[in-house]
């Protein structure tokens, strides 16, 4: 693997911008990577190396004539596969979606990525429409850890997790309906960040709707504030999506919030986190505190959401898989397909009154950030386990939820939260920590993680 397959993006634009490499040698790079690891990691389900190339060359000729579009032109990116990219289908993971139609439509975030210049390399793995915390699925197969093959990458963007870290481009983007960005930022040791509800528009609508949110995943605090910069731009065909932030995230990235105070919750005051993960995390806010910034140890002071979680959840399933064709019930995973079953039997009643929690979550939230500006947690309570399972095996666990309890409360809050590198195992396996903080406060969740990169910068390597 060449070393500029392990540069930033930030590292690629400089690189660019003195002619010590161009965008197709860097392109080349990463499908040289492609074809190198992608057997082993199986984080694509499709690449296409001659448009890439072709982007590239375009990127090439700008930079050489001083005219770059944007501030990633010419960065190789991928794409997960639940966003539609003109030219290219999309099936989500997902037998029953028909590759052979007309994909002549670009998702927001896939019109942004083709206005700025970077170089889309292809589309990276999903399990069937993105349900679950792991990356598998029946007609992809299953995507692996590049840090150790035989365990998972995490999911649902687990592909894109995978290929970032493993030099198959430096920038991707995710989903994340309860954690499926964060949650495999943390198994492959990058960084994803989960924006405020609405900072980056969706189309077509989710049928997670509230919980769905889209989330840049990069090997740097400072690629991912680029990258939202770009992801964040409007789209009228979302209409809930928020209007353009005030100021650049590329900047505020760099605000000096030392002195500023966070909560340290190292279980929300009912997870079981294991022990050597808390050793790392606690580590890792520990060093935040001697930074400068001033950390409290206390809970939020809610019990678990997951009854809620899951209405939500598996009606906007329900309702998404019920578009499928007769006898999709037969082909989709059989883990999904329980969660459809689920889904169907949810009222109306029970729908809104799960809202009506999740609002509840909200409200508290809002005011314990009156009191602290971010909440410090672990992303996860365990590390990544062996790949092919939806739970980790002999844990006694039944549902990818009951492993991810520090992720989905933030999706129902709709709050912006993070994952940054906190350190690794004694057997070499990433651990995660995460930055939530207030609604519409995502410059500051990414200052307050740039400066835990800047304190352990050997966290991610």
């Amino acid at each position: 693997m060449s070393e500029t397959t392990l540069l930033t993006a930030s590292e690629l634009v400089a690189a660019y911008a003195t002619g010590e490499l161009s965008p197709v040698e860097a392109t080349q790079n990463a499908l040289g990577v492609i074809e190198e690891r992608e057997d082993e990691v199986n984080a694509y389900c499709l690449v296409d190396p001659d448009r890439a190339l072709e982007q590239a060359k375009a990127a090439e000729i700008r930079w050489r004539d001083g005219n770059p579009i944007g501030w990633l032109d010419g960065v190789p990116i991928s794409i997960k596969d639940m966003f539609l990219t003109q030219g290219w289908p999309t099936v989500r993971g997902s037998k029953c979606i028909d590759p052979d139609q007309p994909w002549d439509v670009d998702s927001p975030v896939a019109a942004r990525v083709r206005e700025n210049g970077l170089v889309v390399l292809g589309k990276t793995t999903t399990p069937e429409i993105a349900w679950k915390g792991v990356t598998d699925s029946p007609l992809c197969g299953i995507t692996r850890n590049p840090h150790d093959p035989t365990k998972t990458a995490g999911g649902s963007s687990g592909g894109s997790a995978a290929a970032v870290a493993a030099g198959m481009g430096e920038l991707s983007i995710g989903t994340d309906g309860g954690g499926s960005v964060r949650i495999p930022a943390s198994f492959c040791g990058i960084v994803g960040l989960k924006p405020t509800h609405g900072r980056i528009p969706l189309f077509p609508a989710s049928p997670f709707g509230p919980l769905s949110h889209a989330g840049p995943m990069a090997r740097s605090v400072d690629d991912t504030a680029l990258l939202l910069d770009i992801l964040s731009l409007p789209d009228h065909r979302d209409p809930t999506a928020l209007d353009t932030a005030l100021g650049a995230y590329r900047e505020a990235v760099r605000r000096d919030v030392r002195g500023l105070i966070a909560a340290y919750s190292p279980t929300l005051g009912y997870v079981d986190v294991d022990p050597e993960v808390a050793a790392i995390v606690a580590a890792a806010v520990a060093a935040l505190d001697e930074a400068g910034l001033s950390i409290e140890e206390t809970d939020p002071g809610f019990s678990d959401p997951k009854p809620a979680f899951d209405i939500l959840w598996a009606a906007g399933a329900a309702k998404l898989l019920d578009t499928f064709p007769p006898g999709s019930e037969e082909k989709v995973d059989p883990g999904l397909r329980r969660v459809w079953e689920r889904g169907r039997t949810y009222s109306a009643s029970d729908y809104l009154g799960a809202l009506a929690d999740k609002a509840a979550l909200s409200i508290l939230m809002g005011e314990f950030h009156t009191r602290y500006d971010v909440l410090i947690t672990p992303t996860l309570p365990i590390t990544a386990f062996e790949a092919g399972h939806d739970v980790p095996p002999g844990s006694g666990l039944s549902e990818w939820p009951e492993w991810t309890p520090f992720s989905y409360p933030f999706n129902l809050t709709q709050q912006p939260a993070i994952s940054v590198p906190a350190g690794r195992t004694t057997s070499g396996l990433p651990v995660g920590l995460q930055i939530v903080g207030p609604r519409h406060s995502d410059d500051l969740v990414l200052a307050v993680a740039k400066l835990l990169e800047e304190v352990r910068p050997w966290a991610s390597r």
